[in-house]
This record gives structure tokens, sequence and C-alpha cells, in this order.
């Protein structure tokens, strides 16, 4: 019998770690060869691990909830054939202590007093830290290697979800150690004001609750989506501006065009990538607009890269990117939203299909929604809610005279980070976003 090993997958080049969200199989189980084993969750996206060989599963290495780097052996199965895997080690390991062997009695000596120093520099860092600090098995594994002690640890500021200690945050910590005296830093915070620092975290009202209440559980997807609302308002100075557009000729030419666009390319022509197209178009007039924030300095984004919110059958949220949107052509752009659209419903979106945005478009007006004013999804500073086409009345302004008449109008909701982003650009930006759309061609081709 020999052995397999497990390992959670290359998911994307953005990621870097997996939380397993339940196991599939257990130990003694029968696994057939690709079948999935465990479910994993990277931010919104779930997907499964299916194994790689046929056997029995021996070993499960990580618990629901865990978080697990990519690479990493998340479990082992036991498969049919020789001990080939145990016999390279074996044999690595008789040539090891052959050298060893072969080695003067002083050299071995100093190599054992080195191991034995690394040892007590790379201690082993816990889980979580004594203030409840989550770290993942990457970032611990850095540390170690690198001699970071827990009270190190403690000191650096986490970038991820949560505040959580990322790759980037230990590997920036460990560039600029030697610029100052971090060590010092650390023990004077933690010997002269230990508690000092940490703000009182505000408790929320307690609910109270009767016999006729339903307590429901908030599914893992809506809690993480909870943290981000609340992050991203405790962030950004959230500020809107409305204006309504005149989206008749478009009305009209999509009419016209739908059926032929629908033979010719096989998938419905809808409003939601004709607007899309347009908010492309407008952020590379207002490059401003497609900015994020990292401290006191901006990050001026070169590619335009769209969010699109899409819900899911259960309720939750999900916003796929759209890469390098301003370089798609129209049935480039219909294209790629319909093809997020379902697999977003299906569950089917790659964890780097989710990262990367730097703007947000939000249709609420699939909703039958009128306006809204959505949250900014960070570290975006600004994002774009449709609201739903209506037939108004309106006054018509023609060189014989004003007149009443039916158009079909929509209103467009603009929260924006007014850190970064004063009234005026954040009011210019939907103002052009107007003019090109009611400057729709009705006599354009697809």
């Amino acid at each position: 019998m020999a052995k397999f090993e497990l390992k959670l997958p290359k998911m994307g080049e953005s990621v870097a770690e997996a939380t397993i969200t339940s196991w599939l199989k257990e130990v003694g189980d029968t696994i057939e060869l690709d079948e999935a084993v465990v479910e994993i969750a990277t931010d919104k996206v779930d997907s499964e691990v299916p194994s790689e060989v046929e056997g029995t599963l021996v070993e499960i290495l990580f618990g629901k909830d865990d978080v697990v780097a990519v690479g990493e052996t998340i479990a082992v199965i036991e498969t049919e054939g020789g001990e080939a895997s145990f016999t390279a080690s074996s044999e690595s390991s008789s040539a090891d202590a052959k050298k060893e062997e072969e080695k003067p009695k002083e050299v071995v000596e100093v190599e054992k007093t080195i191991e034995k120093a690394s040892e007590i520099v790379a201690t082993p860092i816990a889980k979580t830290s004594d203030s409840g600090k989550f770290y993942s098995p990457l970032v611990r594994n850095i540390a170690q290697t690198e001699g970071i002690s827990m009270n190190e640890l403690e000191s650096i500021s986490g970038t991820g979800k949560d505040g959580r200690v990322t790759k980037d945050d230990v590997l920036s910590y460990i560039e600029n150690r030697g610029n100052k005296s971090l060590k010092e830093e650390v023990v004077t915070k933690t010997t002269l004001a230990p508690k000092a620092s940490q703000k009182p975290v505000a408790k929320a009202a307690p609910v109270s609750l009767n016999g006729e209440d339903e307590v429901i559980e908030m599914s893992r997807m809506g809690k993480l989506i909870s943290k981000h609302m609340v992050d991203s308002v405790q962030t950004s100075a959230h500020v809107q501006s409305f204006i309504e557009i005149d989206v008749t000729n478009i009305v009209k030419w999509r009419n016209k065009v739908k059926d032929a666009y629908l033979k010719r390319e096989g998938e419905k022509l809808t409003f939601t990538p004709i607007l899309m197209h347009a908010v492309a178009s407008t952020i590379k007039k207002y490059p401003l607009i497609n900015i994020a924030v990292d401290g006191d300095t901006i990050i001026k984004k070169k590619n335009i890269n769209l969010g699109m919110a899409a819900a899911l059958p259960d309720g939750n949220l999900i916003v796929p990117v759209i890469k390098y949107a301003d370089q798609l052509n129209l049935v480039g752009m219909t294209k790629s939203v319909n093809d997020l659209a379902t697999r977003a419903r299906n569950n089917a979106l790659k964890p780097d299909e989710i990262q990367g945005g730097t703007y947000t478009v939000t249709n609420v007006g699939s909703f039958g929604s009128v306006m809204g004013t959505p949250i900014i999804n960070q570290p975006q500073v600004a994002i774009l809610a449709l609201g739903a086409i209506r037939k108004v009345p309106a006054v018509i302004e023609t060189s014989e005279g004003d007149f009443i008449g039916i158009r079909q109008k929509m209103f467009v909701s603009h929260s924006y980070d007014h850190r970064v982003v004063n009234g005026a650009l954040g009011g210019m930006f939907i103002k052009t976003l107007k003019e090109t759309l009611e400057a729709w061609d009705v006599n354009q081709d697809f």
C-alpha cells in the first residue's frame, strides 16, 4: 500500500489560502478518481477539491473553518500499489546518515549548535495569539522561518479581512526590519502600554426574544458580506450624487436589434452590457475615479476592471469582475456580462474572477427600485447604482417649442469616497455618462 498526500490546489495567481467549509468524506471512506473530497471557500467563492487517485481516506489534517495555505497537505489517501513513495525517502535518509558519518566530529557539533540556535529563534507560532488574532499556516511558516517572535507578529498591522496579517504584511515587515529597531518598539509598547492603544469595542444592543421568534444563523457568505459592508462604511466618507438619464433612444435601438443579435450571437442582449460599456468609456475620461487609497497615498489603476454585482439564488450577492472592460466592444461586453452572470448563479466562478475590480456597477433596477445608495466595494472609491427604466411624462424641447411626451428614463446613483473624490469629479462623471447614453445612435449596428 502507498500513501498519497492530497494538497490544497492553486486556485489563481492572487489566491494564497482557503477556508475548509466541510468534509465530504470521512476517515475510512473509499474515494474514486476525481471524486470531491472537501469543500473550500475563498472569500466569496465556494469550490470542491477532487482526489487525484483512487483509495481510502486514512487521515484528515485540518478541520472545518481552518484556513489552509495553497500547496499544504490537507488529507492522506491510501492507495493500492507498492511502497515507492517511502523507498525514496528511506534511501535519502540513509544517504544523509552516511554523509553525516563522513563529516569531522567538530563540524557535526557546530552544525548541531546552529540547528539548536535556529530552533530557539524560530519557535513555533500559535494559530491564535493571546489577544485573539488568527494567523494562517502560511504566515506562521514565514514567521518561524524568519525568526519572528509572537510579540513581533502581534505588532504587525494586518491588511487582510478582519485585520488578519497576510503574507504581504509579513514580507513587508521583514523587508523594513533593518530600517528601525522594531523589536525595541514592540518591547516599549508591550511594557509601557499593552492595553492603552486598544480602542474599546462597541457592543451591540441586546436583542430580546420571545417564544414566537425564530433564530436564524447567518451563512458564511452572509457574515463576510456583513463585515465587508461595516468596514466600508467605517473606512470611506460616503457621498452620493444623482442624475436622471433619458434612455429612450437606447430602448428603441435594443428593441430593433435584439432579435437579430440573438440569432447571430445565440444569446440575449440586455440593457446591462449597454450601460456597462458606457460606464467603462466614461471611466477612461475620468481616470481619477479608477483609484484606490493606501494610507496617505493614492493608487491610480492602469486597467479598468468593472465589478458587476450579481444576486445569487440564496439572496446573497457576489461581484464578478470584467477585466480590461474598456478594451471590449459591445458584443464582447455582452458576452462577458452574460457569462459571468450565468456562472455566478450556478456557483461556478473562479476565485480570480471576483478579484481585482477597480469600479463597481450594481443594477438595483432589476428589483424594481427607482434608485439606491450603494456602499462602496473596498478598496475601490466609487460605485454606481442603475435604477429601473420607466416610462414617464417629460418636457421635450424642440425648435418649434416645448411639449409633453412619454420618455423612457432612469435614475443613476453615484456613491463615492469623499476623502479622495470631490463633488465636482463625482458629479461630472455621471453627467458625462448621461451625455453618452442620451446621444445613442438608434441607427448604429451592434
